[in-house]
């Protein structure tokens, strides 16, 4: 089990302060990457006769089973592996199934990879990127035409709605953004609700159901080019930095061997007609390849909002 430990101060969402995070205590790190490591021992390895492949669920996981068939085939012939996608409900599901074994191979999302690595065993080593090596999202705090929110500060006693406390855009960074800059907290001046999904958060303002929302540009943009909301519903009045976008990767005691034929599936997976150039080349930047990364890296900036949030995990 693991456990994102929340508490409510002076009727205020916040994360509570812990030790600083780290790897669990079952693995190793020796050469300093802040992965944990593939086990020394073989007999600790896993070689699963079915990977099993999850997305993060950010959106309807029904569309996204046939977004990735293509690849899933693919990773299947290159691993000589049966692939079943496994559509998941919630990041806590997704971490959970990692945990205990049940899931092998995954995408989460930009908050959910420290606590995936850090208590799931994680190793991301890819993201979704353009031709060029353009990559990332930003945060956007989204209202209604008509709400009566202007800039930031309106939202001063009105309704903002967060996705879940483990996403990045949804949650982490536009709280810390939200006291830094503006000098505003949850529950003293504004009212947070949580929606579970950034569709939920887009759809919600979209609707009229909530004042505004905290999502990842990205997702909203997929959900234009779909047409499950269109531009002229909702308006933008904050966007952030650029932060990276959904990390790629396997559990740490895959076997070596089967793990390498999954980066190599990923890197050598050509994606011109398929499921997920459709759902994907629409983003700005353009996603249309698997490019390498590292958690170290790559995630340094997601890892500092954590810190400055003083957030940290407890793995049990």
């Amino acid at each position: 089990m693991f456990k994102l430990k929340v508490t409510v101060l002076s009727a205020a969402l916040a994360l509570a302060p812990l030790t600083a995070s780290a790897l669990d205590a079952r693995f190793t790190d020796a050469d300093g990457d802040l992965v944990a490591d593939t086990p020394t021992d073989p007999k600790d390895w896993i070689d699963p006769s079915t990977l099993i492949f999850a997305y993060t669920p950010v959106e309807d996981p029904a569309v996204y089973a046939k977004v990735w068939e293509e690849f899933i085939d693919h990773l299947a012939e290159t691993t000589g592996k049966r692939v079943q996608f496994f559509p998941v409900q919630s990041n806590a599901a997704q971490l959970e199934a990692m945990r205990a074994g049940r899931l092998h191979v995954a995408g989460f999302n930009t908050g959910s990879n420290p606590l995936a690595v850090n208590c799931a065993g994680f190793v991301p080593f890819a993201m979704m990127a353009s031709e060029d090596d353009r990559y990332g999202y930003e945060m956007e705090i989204i209202t209604y035409p008509g709400s009566g929110i202007e800039k930031v500060e309106d939202i001063k006693g009105k309704q903002l709605a967060f996705t879940s406390e483990t996403s990045n855009s949804g949650y982490k960074a536009p709280s810390a953004l939200l006291k830094q800059e503006f000098n505003m907290e949850a529950g003293r001046d504004f009212d947070p609700v949580f929606s579970g999904k950034h569709d939920n958060s887009i759809l919600g303002v979209a609707n009229k159901d909530y004042d505004a929302a905290a999502i990842a540009n990205s997702v909203k943009g997929r959900m234009e080019a779909r047409n499950v909301v269109t531009p002229e519903q909702t308006r933008v009045i904050y966007t952030s930095q650029t932060f990276p976008t959904t990390g790629y990767g396997y559990v740490y005691n895959l076997h070596p061997e089967l793990a390498e034929k999954v980066k190599e599936a990923f890197f050598s997976f050509n994606w011109e007609g398929t499921g997920l150039a459709k759902e994907f080349n629409t983003a700005e930047p353009p996603q249309e390849k698997f490019m390498p990364i590292t958690y170290k890296e790559h995630w340094d900036v997601v890892r500092k909002i954590d810190e400055a949030m003083n957030v940290s995990y407890e793995c049990n």
